[in-house]
């Protein structure tokens, strides 16, 4: 009896199948009631809601329509209701353009963007960023230009990269897919790339031809010098194991082609990927596809080259916390049999089982993987991963859950064991796993006939996950047959992903690109953003590289045509800002961009430094030394007149770059040193010898003022304060404001100024919109007036514990610059960097800052942002 009475207590504790609702009210009456009766005293027996906690509305009355309507009798414009009923039957109702917009963005196509009436693209996470950012017109895209506010925020911001996760939407990024022989497509990337990937090492050009990482170079036109250059571009190959659909993270260590294929297969056909920024795209494009024609007409061999707009995305993911957040997100497809919550009925061949396994463990450890790495995966839909971690669940009751081959979405899961502890489960995956088209298939991204099918829809998804909390809790769905076994669901609940890790050069930028189908980019947004990473525009993605000393394209880049077309259209838009304010408290207005070519009045007239500087000065610093004051042109300076708006030069942005253009102009023995193999040693040498310098300055020849231009990227640090803003002008010093400045004596507490006269007159537009430089007529104006060597192009962020500038500087003023600081400093006192000022143009004060050229700390600088 105590047995039977023990299974009846066990199957009374089963909740029942379904529930009456009216027994179940009965039941409760009492307690009900009791209920009602306490709210009923505590409330004096009305239940009417306040009269200050009523929402007030005037949604009843139309208050706009009947001053319209009163302004039209008013003006004697007789309006016919009659009329305009009528019409309204006949014609159709156009829907407003709020519901129209919003139906229009809400839809996902496999390609293509959505467009304005004025012919504006705009990205598929417009209507997320629509509601949260500043939105701005920028090369043919609506894009997020920053929070909302006064353009503050870097403070948070660079907590946020430190101590979490940043997603940036770069769609607007496209790629230009280029498909031929790999000795063709070879030959065209060294027409129009610089430097090519043959100039790398041997190990690295193999990884990059066999498509485990990805390269980065400068792309310019055909047959055009090194300085028409057009814009950083990042190209990768096709690697040879996707041809028969293998993982392209299975092998890392053997470079070339697999052994089971034949070479002639590796060399027949390849395809090659080139990533151009939408500022650049249509002149790098074109550029692309007149090198495949000449190509072709030299050649004979057909080259494909043709667009992606349209059907690839590309979300960046940065910050400390970066790789963590792909953990959480990217979870491969991959059955394993010792795993019991996968779905018994996934079938997968053995070799892409294993490499399916090998894909998962690419996420496991950070450190392991190399800079510029390349992976292929194919990725669940983040949607459909369940609430609960994995590991969270217990072992006994995570193998208790079994599907069985006949349930569909919708239908009844069997849960066995004890129910008492399977109660920590809460959420189930969404539904059963199925057999996606992708596992066999990876060439969905590369293959542009190869449609990559779209998400599940969103409403489904959630349809799925109630049928089963309702499953869970053994309650029926009364709209159970919505969802039924027949229907078939639309749809795939896989993606294929390219993940590539960013180049970390300055040891301090942590990064992923994913690379995805453009109708795959709201599932991947949504689901980074809830999982805690904080969404970024362009004015933050542009502090974070100043912070990390990475070049920011194109405002970093001014030998491109992209950046005066930007700078151009922020002109305009500053100068219809400033047209609104009074005059009287009207901005000083400053040349944008800022003169470059002024720089050449440095090395053309350098030698009157000597005439203009104060006595103090022993010598010129900036090129003409005492042998050759001769030939000092003693004219009058006030008649100098340069055009400044052209950028009148070339930017070294390679070691052997640089090293080529010192021996073309014969100053191969200047005081720069960079990282060049037959270099290395220079600096240490120079440093510790004065013997060096010695026979340094004997065989100096006399520069050659009609020679171009060099500039290098320089990182500026304020010696003790100052903040430098962008479009600050780079002066020379002489000794004696250098010991002015860095002496603790309280003299210089006013430091280095010029007139507040000469700020304005300093540049001077001309009627055709251009600037010249000025030179004072005053003596007193002329001792405090320094030589432009060169400007600064991104300036400090608010906010930083170490705050840094972005400028070009002129590369042999910058030697004659350090040259003339070492002969008056001791061999122990000597420092790499060099000493310049920096004045912003608004401003009458000169700050010391101390500049380090990039170049003399890696061998290249091609990293970009």
């Amino acid at each position: 009896m105590a047995g039977h009475g023990s299974k009846r207590s066990e199957i009374s504790a089963i909740p029942p199948r379904k529930i009456n609702v009216e027994k179940f009210v009965q039941s409760r009456a009492s307690e009900l009631e009791a209920l009602h009766s306490i709210v009923s005293d505590r409330l004096s027996n009305d239940f009417r809601s306040r009269r200050n906690k009523r929402r007030r509305t005037t949604a009843y009355d139309n208050q706009v329509a009947k001053k319209r309507y009163k302004k039209r009798r008013k003006l004697g414009v007789v309006v016919d209701k009659s009329n305009a009923v009528a019409s309204e039957q006949n014609h159709e109702r156009v829907p407003p353009r709020r519901v129209r917009r919003r139906l229009d963005l809400r839809k996902n196509s496999e390609r293509g963007f959505s467009t304005s009436g004025e012919g504006m693209k705009r990205l598929r996470t417009h209507v997320w960023h629509a509601k949260r950012f500043t939105m701005t017109k920028l090369w043919g895209f609506h894009l997020p230009l920053g929070l909302h506010g006064r353009g503050r925020g870097s403070r948070a911001l660079l907590k946020w990269y430190k101590h979490g996760a940043l997603v940036h939407d770069a769609s607007y990024y496209t790629a230009v897919q280029l498909e031929g022989p790999e000795d063709s497509l070879t030959s065209i990337l060294r027409m129009v790339l610089e430097p090519p990937s043959s100039a790398q090492s041997e190990e690295i050009t193999n990884a990059i031809l066999s498509g485990f990482i990805y390269g980065t170079a400068m792309l310019h036109h055909v047959g055009a010098p090194v300085s028409q250059l057009i814009a950083p571009v990042t190209y990768m190959w096709r690697p040879y194991h996707l041809w028969n659909g293998e993982n392209g993270g299975s092998d890392r260590n053997s470079y070339g082609c697999n052994e089971l294929q034949s070479s002639e297969l590796c060399s027949s056909h390849r395809q090659l990927w080139v990533w151009i920024h939408a500022s650049a795209f249509s002149e790098g494009y074109d550029a692309l596809k007149f090198a495949c024609q000449k190509h072709m007409n030299e050649s004979g061999i057909l080259i494909n080259c043709f667009s992606l707009e349209g059907q690839l995305a590309k979300l960046e993911v940065i910050g400390s916390k970066a790789f963590q957040l792909l953990q959480k997100i990217l979870h491969p497809v991959y059955c394993d049999s010792k795993n019991s919550w996968q779905p018994k009925e996934c079938v997968v061949e053995e070799a892409d089982h294993s490499s399916e396994l090998k894909n998962s463990s690419i996420l496991e450890n950070e450190e392991n993987i190399s800079s510029c790495s390349i992976f292929y995966l194919t990725v669940r839909d983040p949607r459909a991963m369940p609430e609960t971690k994995m590991a969270d669940v217990p072992v006994a009751a995570a193998s208790t859950i079994n599907y069985l081959p006949e349930n569909e979405p919708g239908k009844d899961v069997t849960i066995q064991g004890n129910p008492e502890k399977n109660k920590e489960l809460i959420l189930l995956p969404c539904s059963k796993p199925e057999r996606d088209s992708s596992l066999s298939d990876k060439r969905d991204l590369w293959d542009a006939s190869c449609r990559v099918s779209l998400p599940v829809e969103e409403n489904v998804l959630c349809l799925e996950k109630h049928h089963l909390r309702m499953d869970f809790v053994c309650l029926d769905n009364a709209k159970s047959g919505m969802l039924s076994t027949s229907t078939k669901v639309q749809g795939s609940r896989s993606s294929p992903i390219v993940l590539l890790k960013l180049n970390n050069g300055m040891d301090s930028f942590m990064g992923w690109s994913i690379i995805i189908p453009l109708c795959w980019v709201k599932v991947f947004w949504m689901a980074f953003i809830s999982k805690g990473a904080h969404a970024i525009g362009l004015r933050e993605k542009r502090w974070i590289a100043c912070e990390v000393g990475l070049p920011f394209f194109p405002s970093d880049f001014p030998d491109c045509n992209a950046y005066l077309s930007s700078m151009a259209s922020e002109s305009a838009a500053l100068n219809q800002k400033a047209e609104q304010v009074c005059p009287a408290v009207r901005p000083l207005k400053v040349p944008v961009p800022p003169p470059w070519n002024s720089v050449r009045v440095a090395v053309t007239k350098g030698c009157i430094a000597v005439q203009v500087a104060s006595s103090s000065c022993a010598k010129d610093i900036i090129g003409c030394n005492s042998s050759s004051n001769s030939r000092c042109d003693n004219s009058d300076i006030t008649s100098l007149r340069v055009d400044g708006n052209s950028f009148d030069g070339i930017i070294a942005r390679t070691s052997s770059s640089l090293d080529d253009f010192l021996n073309e102009i014969h100053d191969d023995c200047s005081l720069l040193f960079p990282q060049a193999p037959n270099r290395k040693m220079r600096f240490l040498e120079f440093i510790n010898d004065e013997s060096k310098l010695v026979q340094l300055q004997n065989g100096i020849t006399q520069m050659n003022c009609d020679r171009k231009l060099c500039f290098v990227r320089v990182l500026l640090h304020a010696y003790k304060k100052g903040v430098f803003e962008e479009g600050a002008i780079v002066c020379a010093p002489c000794l004696s404001d250098v010991s002015l400045l860095t002496s603790r004596s309280e003299n210089n507490e006013t430091g280095l100024q010029i007139p507040v006269s000469l700020v304005r007159s300093y540049f001077k537009e001309q009627s055709s919109g251009k600037w010249e430089l000025q030179i004072p007529e005053d003596s007193a104006a002329r001792e405090s007036h320094r030589w432009p060597i060169g400007f600064v192009t991104t300036g400090f962020v608010r906010g930083s514990k170490k705050p840094v500038a972005e400028a070009f500087c002129e590369a042999v003023l910058l030697a004659r610059l350090r040259e003339e600081q070492w002969n008056e400093i001791p061999v122990k006192q000597r420092r790499k960097e060099i000493y310049v000022l920096v004045r912003n143009l608004r401003s009458s004060a000169y700050r010391l800052a101390m500049a380090t050229i990039v170049l003399e700390q890696q061998e290249d600088d091609m990293e970009f942002v």
